[in-house]
This record gives C-alpha cells, structure tokens and sequence, in this order.
C-alpha cells in the first residue's frame, strides 16, 4: 500500500525528532460547516493530525462529553454523505492528515466497501474502528488496503502480550494505545499503567505510537509526550469549543488553548 498522509507525517516527525499532536473532534458538532473551520483552525494551531468522530447513536467506547458531541452532531443533522462532503471541502484546503473514529454499524450498513471508497475519494487517510474485534478485522482489513487508507489499531492496558504482538502485525498507520480502563474523558493526570504499556508495545513494533484517553491539559499532555510518538486529545478539545462562543472570536481562543497544548508536546 502506498504511503498515506499519515505515514508521511510520521516519517516528518521523526526526522525532526518531535513528537505529534492529534486532536479529536466529531464531525458536524456544532454543524459541518463549522466542523471545516475548525478543523483548519487547529491546523493553524499546529495540530499534527485530525481523528474525525462519525456521528453516532451508540459510541459505547466514548465519555459523556463525546457522546453528547455525537448528539449533537446528529440533531444538526450530520449524514454520511454530509461527513464525506465536509471531509472533501478540508481536503481541498488542506493536506492534514485525517483519520475518522468511527463504528461500525454506520459503515456496514452502507456496505463497508462503499464505504471505504467513499471515504477514501473524499480524502480521508485512514481508520479507527472502535467495535471491531481483531479476529473478526480480515475482510475489513482487506477493504482498507483495497482504498489504501490506514488501519489505525487499539491497544489497552488489558491486552495480553501475546495479542499484542498479533495486534501489531497487522496495523499500519500508528498504533493508539489507550491510557487506562474505561472510556473517554479528561482525567486528573496520565494513568499509572500507561507507562507500562507503552513499554510493551515499543517492545514489539516500530510503528509510532500514540496515547490517548485522558489527556486534558498541557502538562499532561507533556507527561503523555515523554512515553509516546505522538498524543492524542479529544474530550478536552470538544468541551472547549463546544463552551466558547461559537463566533471568530471564540473559535480563536479555543484555538489557542489548543496551540498551548501542542507547544507542551512538541516541548520534550
């Protein structure tokens, strides 16, 4: 599969010897025409690359804030075809690199293969299926290669060794290692165990790695800096442009709190 936005992004990084930013958003909160601004708003502010959330009605692996986002997007009323549409209006603006988080309920109902196509002829990179079981992901491994989009693919602090390693034979992209037990939402400071999972996922791939789940301030955002290739932050973002104005000017200053939290990251 040829190198996608993402792999390049990595490979820049790594050259430069920084770590990377991802922040998380979900497409169509407050509406998709806002979602567009606020994806380049963070592309200013020096984020590395976006996960896009898929509106959904069940994101059984989100917070309460990032469901609520999903909500929202919904009442707005955020379609696939609207997702993709949106995606399409960045891409023709940007070469941020762009994931979707997203389940699978939306994309099998679709047909997951028209969905890939669909995502992939808008712009997307890759994906971060949050429902998939690893030994179920063959068929649908094969529809992302097929569209040369990233399979993106979790690890947890409860994973065995042995599936790690089966885990991170099959993923390209990065790998999203998830701080701690539990769903998404801003924590007090980076788990206990995030160290020593990270630990060993290094111990078994050379893809970068990402952490997230948790990460809500600059500090521990440089705390999480100094265990990963790149950090990810997502409820803490949502909340922020969700309870700024939604207007240039609180738009501008979400974006600088968002800038804090790269400078942080890129600071190690």
């Amino acid at each position: 599969m040829k190198k996608t936005r993402v792999d390049r992004k990595f490979d820049e990084l790594r050259s430069k010897g920084e770590k990377g930013f991802i922040a998380y958003l979900t497409a169509g909160d407050p509406c998709l025409e806002d979602t567009v601004d606020i994806v380049l708003r963070l592309e200013d502010a020096g984020v590395d690359l976006v996960e896009l959330g898929m509106p959904f009605s069940d994101p059984l692996a989100d917070g309460r804030v990032n469901q609520e986002s999903a909500a929202r997007a919904l009442e707005a009323g955020a379609t696939f075809d609207g997702v993709m549409e949106c995606v399409a209006k960045i891409r023709a603006r940007s070469e941020l690199p762009m994931i979707f988080y997203a389940y699978m309920n939306p994309l099998i109902s679709r047909g997951f293969e028209a969905s890939m196509q669909a995502a992939a002829q808008a712009g997307i990179d890759g994906f971060l299926l949050l429902d998939l079981p690893f030994e179920e992901a063959g068929p649908y491994r094969k529809a992302l290669s097929n569209n040369s989009l990233n399979a993106i693919q979790l690890v947890t602090p409860t994973t065995p060794d042995e599936r790690v390693e089966k885990i991170v034979k099959r993923a390209n992209g990065f790998i999203y290692c998830v701080s701690r037990e539990g769903v998404t939402g801003v924590q007090d400071r980076i788990a206990e165990g995030a160290a020593a999972l990270m630990q060993r996922v290094k111990d078994r791939t050379n893809y970068p790695l990402a952490l997230g789940f948790g990460i809500g301030t600059p500090q521990q955002a440089a705390d999480a800096a100094k265990l990963a290739d790149a950090v990810v932050v997502g409820s803490a973002l949502v909340n922020r442009f969700h309870n700024n104005p939604h207007n240039a000017q609180g738009r501008a200053e979400a974006a600088s709190f968002v800038g804090e939290m790269v400078k942080a990251t890129k600071q190690i």
